[in-house]
């Protein structure tokens, strides 16, 4: 975290999201509320189908069917995100293949948004890009196909990093890739978010990658968030909701104990 950090930079209140209606309805987010700090490294941890990713969806504007509050700077966003808005929240995705456009080269997929947003010098941002992510300039001609998956998702957090905007969504953003490449990818972000002043809202299933990414974090089940802890309470395993308490157990790998403790509260 940024030490000059003294206001908050997005707040979540109150925030919750339905699907479907009548016998078909479901509460996927329940009146969420946080706040993330100026160049805070925040963390949304919890199993599939917590919420988690739901909710950054509904802060870059990828979802509008919300209630709630979502605020900016202190202020109220609406549904709807004006230009200027969308340019300073990007989002990192999961699957890098399938959020890159198959059939533009790596200097299009990176120019594009300059494009969009007016920039000047484009091939020198571009290529600029390109250094901040460890890619080689060869790399800028290529299509996603003719790349690993953590150099595409080098890609995609160059995309998210090229308009400097002051927050970047991370959504599983090493979960597709093989565990050899994980930490590398991790370690990039941490050193890009203290460089540029970059706050990161980062989800994930794995307490670990949380623990390593962020300071502090969001403990989610079932759409609530059951427990907000500091990374050191995590480390120090001082947590005190009994689902926070399982899943820390299962971080530490399968064991037929761990399993076994896992209940349903």
């Amino acid at each position: 975290m940024n030490a000059s950090a003294t206001q908050p930079l997005v707040e979540t209140l109150n925030l919750t999201m339905n699907f479907g209606t009548g016998e078909n309805l479901v509460e996927a987010v329940k009146s969420v509320s946080f706040t993330v700090m100026a160049g805070e490294h925040f963390g949304l941890v919890g199993e599939s189908g917590s919420g988690k990713s739901t909710i950054l969806r509904a802060i870059a504007g990828l979802n509008e069917d919300w209630s709630g509050e979502i605020r900016f700077e202190g202020r109220k966003i609406e549904r709807k995100r004006p230009r200027a808005l969308r340019r300073l929240v990007q989002m990192v995705f999961q699957d890098p293949y399938g959020s890159l456009h198959p059939r533009h080269t790596i200097d299009r997929i990176l120019s594009e948004p300059l494009e969009i947003h007016g920039a000047e010098d484009i091939e020198g941002r571009v290529l600029q890009a390109l250094d901040e992510v460890q890619l080689e300039h060869v790399h800028r001609f290529r299509y996603p196909h003719q790349m690993s998956g953590g150099q595409r998702q080098r890609v995609a957090i160059a995309r998210a990093l090229i308009l400097r905007p002051k927050i970047v969504l991370l959504d599983e953003p090493t979960s597709a890739l093989d565990v050899s490449i994980q930490a590398e990818v991790l370690n990039l972000l941490q050193d890009l978010g203290s460089r540029l002043a970059i706050t990161y809202i980062l989800v994930s299933h794995d307490l670990g990658v949380v623990a390593h990414m962020c300071r502090r974090l969001a403990i989610m089940r079932r759409g609530e968030i059951v427990e907000t802890a500091e990374a050191g309470e995590l480390s120090a395993r001082r947590l005190n909701h009994p689902y926070s308490r399982q899943l820390l157990i299962a971080s530490r790998g399968y064991d037929r104990s761990a399993v076994d403790s896992f209940a349903d509260h």
